[in-house]
Parts: C-alpha cells; structure tokens; sequence
C-alpha cells in the first residue's frame, strides 16, 4: 500500500479562528468529533433486522465505531434501533459470524469492534459484479447531495463546537495513516452534513459513502491522491468556516470530480 505523504500548512489564524489543530488520529477519541450513534436510527419494522445489520455495518465501516472500540450495550443499541433484543442479538451475531464484531465476557465485557476487520471485497471480485454500470450513478448521485450539504453548511451559522469539530475531523483525516484513511475521510464528510442539523441528509450522505467506498476498494490508495485530497479537504473546510458558499461548493466539486476522474480511470 503506498504511503501517505504530510506537510500540509497550519490554517491562517484570520481563516480558522479558536480552534485546536491537537485531534486525535482515526479510530482514537473519534466519539469527541461524530457521535458513534449518528447511523443508528429506527430501524423499519419490515425489515427490522436486515436495517439493523446495516446500520451496525454502517458504523463500522464509515469509522464511527473504529477497531477494538465498545458497541453500546444491549439495551442502549435496541432502544437507539428501536428493535427487539432477539433481533439485535440476531444481528449482531450475524456481524460477529463475519468477523466485524467480537463478544468479550466478564466485567469489562461486551461487544467489541474487531480489531482487524475483514478485508472489503470490491465489487470486481465480488460474485463476478461490474462495477461500472452503476459507476455514473454513484458519483451522479454523490455530486448532487455532497456539494449541496457543503454549500448548505457554509451557509449555517455553525456553533464554536461545530466549527471545532469540523478542524479536528480534517486534522484527523491529514494525519491518518494509509490502512486508516479512507474511516477518516469518510468521518469528514459525514460531518459535513451532521453539523446541518438535518437528520434526514445523513442516511443520504451514509449511503452514497459506501458506495463510493466499494468502488474506491477496488483501487490502489495513491500517496499523491491523498495528499492532493488533503489539500482539498482543507479548502472545503475552510470555507464552511469561513461562510462562503459558493468557494465550500466549488471546493467539494472539485474534490468529488477528483475521485470521479480516478475511478472512471480505473473502472473504464
């Protein structure tokens, strides 16, 4: 896996005012900068445990709940999903059979994020699916919600502990290393969208994340794309910090078709 490269400035004091650049890595005090519970929501009846799974995976997967860290307990979870203990049990062991989750006994037990994670199967490999005939849709899709939650967001007037958390989340996915990058990344720009304070836009932003992660999978982590993406992320919280709509549109823009560019360059 290539190595990511730093050295990315500090943020001009007139741009980034009163905010600590000290964020802890990926996967460490994560909890301080996006809530572990964002994604676990009500599940629908219908499909209680099928949501449930996913919402679990979701956490997961997205970073929100990193490697070795506590799932909240039973109670907590089934209250949060608004599912049945049977059910949450059920999906959890589901999740533990495939190797996302551990359960620990004794006093300082419960159910634990494993340590090391299974290794995502990108759609190439996976059953003999192609990714490319839903490659347009994804990043379509992407384009429409991201840009408009960063423009959405620089136009909120954002509380000093959102303007907070936005610099940690970016400090956090700069200094990220290579294995952990992506988790990071995709903590960035999920809270992009939570400091909206519109619930309905985050399941949206969740989805479309996971798709764009199976697909980025599927490709190698290249030390330059994540430096430049570095340099982008930065642009973008800038101007959520700075109020300017237009320049956190431009600057999201800009950054997805950067992504675009890559995967259509291996996927076409």
């Amino acid at each position: 896996m290539a190595q990511r490269t730093s050295g990315t400035a500090a943020a001009p004091e007139d741009d980034v005012p009163e905010v600590r650049t000290d964020a802890a890595p990926a996967g460490e005090g994560a909890g301080e900068v996006l809530s572990a519970g964002l994604l676990l929501t009500p599940a629908r009846p219908a499909n209680a445990f099928e949501e449930t799974v996913q919402r679990l995976l979701q956490s997961i997967r997205l970073g929100l709940i990193g490697p070795g860290e506590r799932l909240p307990s039973e109670r907590e979870l089934a209250a949060m999903l608004e599912v049945s203990r049977d059910t949450l049990r059920e999906a959890i062991a589901s999740l533990a059979e495939a190797g996302w989750v551990v359960s620990r006994r004794g006093r300082y037990g419960g159910t634990f994020v494993s340590d090391e994670l299974p290794t995502p199967s990108p759609r190439t490999s996976g059953a003999g699916r192609d990714p490319r005939p839903g490659l347009e849709d994804t990043l379509a899709l992407r384009a429409v919600i991201e840009v408009g939650v960063a423009r959405r967001a620089a136009e909120t007037e954002l509380a000093a502990a959102d303007r907070e958390r936005l610099w940690q989340a970016y400090e956090a996915c700069r200094s990220a290393p290579g294995d952990q990058y992506r988790m990071a990344d995709s903590r960035l720009h999920l809270l992009v969208a939570e400091v909206l304070a519109a619930p309905s836009i985050i399941p949206l932003v969740a989805d479309v994340r996971m798709r764009v992660n199976e697909l980025l999978d599927g490709i190698p982590l290249l030390a330059p794309n994540i430096a430049h993406s570095d340099e982008q992320h930065r642009a973008i919280v800038d101007a959520i910090l700075r109020g300017s709509p237009d320049d956190a549109a431009a600057a999201m823009a800009e950054h997805i078709e950067g992504t675009e560019a890559l995967l259509r360059g291996f996927y076409a």
